[in-house]
């Protein structure tokens, strides 16, 4: 982190202060624990259920909202929620523990459910150098992310889950990253609030630009799967065009194929101690435990891959559990939206924030370079 920038919530570093990598006020619930000790500072008995039912209402809404209005998709309308909800101060410390479990536990849910709708057979589809643009694509937005966090002064933690976010698959993918970057809630929520923004900028932005970048339906739609972060942003954005969803949709599942890769890659590199010294490995040096190289909800959503590229399962259960994944990752968005307090971010997301849009820019710019080379 460069001089003069300090963030407001603890760090990895000073869990022996805080016991918890936590917010402030918020429950500890690490994603392998049994939910010991559900209890907020200030929550009295520390139930999750008021929180998990304000999390479903917010979710209800949230749907019904993209429902009324189709160019919004409920995924963003979630985290707007629970922004609204922490800014507003309704989010009481009696919803804490819910709201916690929400944005961990269902976010975690909603990466395995995320492999159902995955199969290797979409690789074969894509082609040799359909699959040479996203593995491509997906290389330099991360690296160049990790190199520009770095410039920018943008914290080791927070650096790589936004690298994550908008190389692979948004809020999804920076689930899968956030044990192994070892950052604080903060960290996790910046990251899904400038996903969830830029891809939401892009529903309404990429149809825009078609015309004057030469883009025939197909070749748009993989511009908006190698690029888009979030599935749903995904769809939403290439439906706007006639023709394109298809493609987009192959190529964004194909990028989502090489979340657990990553994930794996970049635990066994911290292992050998070969990553900068980040908040993370001060911890794990401090607590003797190393990052998980595969943590064990994305080899669960390995496993769900592999489940669906038997065949085995029916086209009708497979429709049920995207919907339920849809659910999920917006009930675990509202939750991740109470973590985004604005005047936090004003004290330590600028740096954070023009990180953001410079990835965005940069995976825009490798995905559509790409794409003109694979429709030449």
């Amino acid at each position: 982190m460069a001089a003069g920038e300090t963030d407001a919530s603890p760090a990895v570093g000073s869990e022996g202060r805080t016991g918890s990598r936590c917010r402030p006020g918020c429950a500890p619930i690490g994603w392998r624990g049994h939910l010991p000790g559900l209890r907020s500072a200030t929550a009295g008995s520390g139930s999750p259920v008021p929180g998990l039912l304000a999390v479903a209402g917010a979710t209800a809404v949230a749907f019904a909202v993209a429902r009324a209005f189709p160019v919004v998709n409920a995924s963003t309308v979630a985290v707007v929620l629970g922004a609204l909800a922490v800014n507003l101060r309704l989010h009481h410390p009696v919803l804490h523990a819910g709201t916690h479990l929400a944005s961990h536990r269902l976010l975690r849910i909603a990466v395995v459910l995320l492999g159902l709708q995955l199969a290797l057979p979409q690789l074969v589809e894509l082609g040799l150098r359909g699959l040479a643009v996203v593995v491509v694509t997906v290389a330099v937005t991360f690296v160049g992310t990790r190199l520009l966090g770095r410039l920018l002064g943008v914290s080791p933690a927070r650096s790589l889950l936004i690298a994550t976010g908008f190389s692979i698959c948004g809020a999804s993918a920076v689930a899968a990253m956030e044990e192994v970057a070892g950052g604080d809630d903060d960290d996790t929520a910046v990251a899904v609030a400038l996903v969830t923004l830029c891809g939401s900028l892009a529903i309404f932005l990429l149809p825009a630009l078609r015309t004057p970048l030469g883009l025939d339906p197909a070749a748009f739609g993989s511009w908006v799967g190698a690029s888009v972060h979030d599935v749903g942003q995904t769809v939403a954005t290439a439906d706007r065009v006639p023709g394109a969803l298809t493609a987009a949709v192959v190529v964004k599942l194909s990028r989502v194929v090489l979340l657990a890769p990553l994930v794996a890659g970049v635990a066994l590199t911290r292992r050998r101690g070969t990553i900068g010294p980040g908040a993370a490995a001060g911890a794990a040096a401090g607590t003797g435990r190393r990052p998980p190289v595969l943590p064990l909800f994305v080899a669960g959503f390995l496993a769900a891959i592999a489940l669906t590229s038997t065949g085995l399962l029916p086209a009708g259960l497979l429709g049920h559990a995207k919907t339920v994944q849809q659910i999920v990752l917006a009930a675990a968005l509202v939750g991740l939206g109470t973590g985004i307090h604005l005047p936090t971010l004003k004290r330590t997301g600028a740096r954070a924030l023009l990180l953001g849009l410079a990835s965005w820019l940069l995976v825009a710019t490798i995905a559509y370079s790409g794409v003109i080379l694979l429709h030449r």
